[in-house]
């Protein structure tokens, strides 16, 4: 009987120190640190614009309503025969707003000339995909100022916007294209530290950007129709031996 109760205090006396070794390998395996490299992925594409917009604000005054509105009148009938001359029919010219100002109610009315008490301000959108046309037609606008348009002196009217609407179909090309170089990158740098590349740990596409071809300081980007389409995709690969 002693002998059988030795047996057995051995028995558990093994098992509660194989099961101290398990354990302790089990905490030194989990405080192995992750193997992993974070890699960034470039895909750019040219792009053109395929929409633009063109805001035109002009102003016309005179000593009564009745005749800044006749002035009013004029002007928008040339600015509608110059873009009807560029192929801008009425479904792309749209007027937006008409603001009236009688000066003689403000805060400066006795200083207000009597020419210049009405002042009567139009706004119109003409938008169109012939961008081509767009932007030679606002590099003609000469021709309205020798008819006696107006235009306010403000930013609303500093030329024609261009923008592109495509980028849906470019996203799963781009973002092929930028993951592949993710992982070109990844696979450079496991070779020189002597690893593999393993699986994704985590990816994230970023955002598409839609930039002007060439970047201009202090210039509106807005404002160039070619355009260049950029993504940087950001993936996480765990490294292994």
């Amino acid at each position: 009987m002693k002998l059988v109760g030795v047996v057995a205090a051995l028995c558990v006396s093994i098992g509660i120190a194989l099961a101290g070794w398990f354990v302790g390998t089990s905490l030194v395996e989990s405080r192995q640190p992750l193997r992993v490299v974070t890699v960034k992925g470039l895909s750019e594409r040219a792009a053109k614009a395929n929409l633009g917009f063109w805001p035109i604000r002009f102003v016309a005054t005179g000593p009564t309503l009745e005749a800044a509105r006749a002035g009013l009148e004029s002007s928008e009938a040339a600015v509608r025969n110059f873009l009807a001359d560029r192929g801008f029919v009425d479904d792309s010219v749209q007027v937006q707003n008409v603001l009236v100002e009688d000066r003689a109610a403000g805060y400066n009315a006795g200083t207000t000339p009597d020419d210049y008490r009405f002042v009567l301000t139009e706004d119109m959108l003409v938008t169109t995909d012939r961008v081509d046309d767009l932007a030679g037609a606002t590099r003609a606008v000469a021709d309205l100022l020798r008819q006696g348009v107006v235009f306010s002196a403000d930013a609303y009217s500093a030329g024609a916007s261009f923008v592109f609407t495509g980028i849906n179909d470019l996203k799963s090309e781009m973002l092929t294209e930028a993951t592949q170089r993710a992982r070109e990158t990844a696979e450079q740098f496991a070779t020189e530290s002597g690893a593999k590349v393993g699986g994704i740990q985590t990816a994230n596409q970023g955002i598409f950007e839609v930039l002007p071809a060439v970047e201009i300081p202090i210039d509106r980007p807005e404002k160039q129709i070619d355009k260049k389409v950029r993504v940087v995709t950001t993936i996480t690969y765990f490294l292994v031996d």
